[in-house]
C-alpha cells in the first residue's frame, strides 16, 4: 500500500478584520494593532453618565486638545496585554535578583547614617507621590479618549503602584514599618515636602485628562525621576554605600522606557496643530513653575550650596526633551 502526502495552499478570504484593514489594508495584523485599534465603543451607548449627562461615556471633550484620529497615539513599545505583563516579570526577575544581592551582601544593616537619612526622608516619602500618580493615570484611562491612550496609561497607572510598593519594601527591609510611619509623617508635615505634596493633590483636581497627563507623565516625572534615582543616588555613593542603588534598579529602568512612550504622545499632539501646540506649552509652563519649587525645596536640606547647580542641571535636560518633542 502507498501513501502519497501532499500540501497544498489554502488562500485564507480575509487576513484580517474589517476595522483593521481600513486602516492598514488587507494584510495580518499584529497582536498590537488587534488589541488596540478602534476597540473602544463610539455609538449605540445605552445611556449617558448619571454623573456627567452632557457627556457621553467616552467623549472627545474631556479635554481641549484636538485629534483628526486619537489612535495616533500609538505606543512606540507595543504594548498590549501579553507583551506588557512578560516584560514586567522579566524586570521584576532582575530587580528582585538586585535586591536579593544588596540584602544578602548586608548593605541595609550596615547603612552609612548619612545614607540611611537619605532613603528615609527622601525616598520613602515619594510613595506616597507614586501612589497620586497612579490616581492620575487611572482618571486618564478611564476619561480619556482611544484605546491607544487609555490601555497605555492602564499600564502606567499599575506601574506606579508597582513602583511605590517597592519604595515599601525598601523601607520595610531597612527599618520595618516604623520607618513607613516617619515616611508618612514627612509627607504631611514637613515643610520641604509640602510643595510636592500640593502638586500632587491638586493635580486631583485636574478635569482635563491630557492636562493631567502633561502634569503628572511629562512635568513632574522629568524633574523627579532624575533628582531621586541620579543625583540622589550619586550623593548616596559618595556617601559609601551602593544599596540604594541596587534596590531601584526597576525605576531607573522603567523611566528610561516609558519616558519613550510619553514623548511619543506628547509630540505627536504638538505636531498635530499650532492650537495643541500653544495648549501644550501653555500647560508645561504653568505645571513647571510649581515643580521646580517643589523640587528646589527637597533639594535643598540634601544637596545645601550644590542645590542651583542639580536643579539647573535637571531643568537643562528637561528643555533639550522639551525641544526634541517640538516644544
Amino acid at each position: 500500500m502507498q501513501i502519497d502526502l501532499q500540501t497544498i495552499d489554502i488562500k485564507p478570504l480575509r487576513q484580517t478584520f474589517d476595522h483593521l484593514a481600513r486602516r492598514f489594508g488587507d494584510k495580518p495584523a499584529s497582536r498590537y494593532q488587534e488589541g488596540t485599534y478602534d476597540i473602544q465603543q463610539t455609538s449605540i451607548f445605552h445611556y449617558r453618565p448619571t454623573w456627567e449627562p452632557d457627556r457621553e461615556i467616552f467623549d472627545e471633550r474631556r479635554t481641549a486638545i484636538r485629534m483628526k484620529d486619537w489612535y495616533d497615539f500609538k505606543d512606540p513599545r507595543q504594548f498590549y496585554y501579553g507583551t506588557y505583563t512578560i516584560t514586567r516579570a522579566k524586570q521584576q526577575e532582575s530587580a528582585d535578583s538586585a535586591f536579593a544581592f544588596a540584602l544578602d551582601a548586608g548593605l541595609a544593616d550596615e547603612l552609612p547614617a548619612a545614607v540611611k537619612k537619605l532613603v528615609m526622608e527622601v525616598l520613602l516619602p515619594m510613595r506616597h507621590m507614586e501612589w497620586g500618580a497612579n490616581m492620575n493615570n487611572t482618571f486618564i484611562s478611564a476619561y480619556g479618549y482611544g484605546t491607544a491612550i487609555e490601555a497605555a496609561c492602564m499600564y502606567a497607572a499599575m506601574d506606579r503602584l508597582g513602583i511605590a510598593q517597592q519604595l515599601t519594601r525598601i523601607g520595610m527591609a531597612i527599618d520595618g514599618e516604623v520607618a513607613l510611619d516617619a515616611a508618612k509623617e514627612l509627607w504631611l508635615s514637613a515643610p520641604a515636602w509640602q510643595g510636592l505634596r500640593r502638586y500632587v493633590e491638586d493635580s486631583f483636581v485636574v478635569h482635563d485628562w491630557f492636562e493631567l497627563f502633561i502634569a503628572q507623565n511629562l512635568v513632574l516625572d522629568s524633574l523627579l525621576y532624575p533628582f531621586l534615582y541620579l543625583h540622589v543616588e550619586k550623593r548616596a555613593s559618595r556617601e559609601g554605600s551602593a544599596l540604594p542603588g541596587l534596590v531601584t534598579k526597576f525605576m531607573k529602568d522603567w523611566e528610561a522606557e516609558t519616558g519613550r512612550w510619553v514623548d511619543a504622545v506628547v509630540k505627536t499632539a504638538v505636531a498635530e496643530s499650532a492650537h495643541n501646540k500653544a495648549l501644550i506649552a501653555s500647560w508645561v509652563k504653568t505645571y513647571s513653575a510649581s515643580a521646580d519649587a517643589a523640587l528646589e525645596a527637597l533639594a535643598q536640606p540634601i544637596f545645601g550650596a550644590d542645590t542651583a547647580a542639580v536643579v539647573d542641571s535637571i531643568r537643562s535636560d528637561f528643555q533639550v526633551r522639551l525641544q526634541k518633542v517640538g516644544l
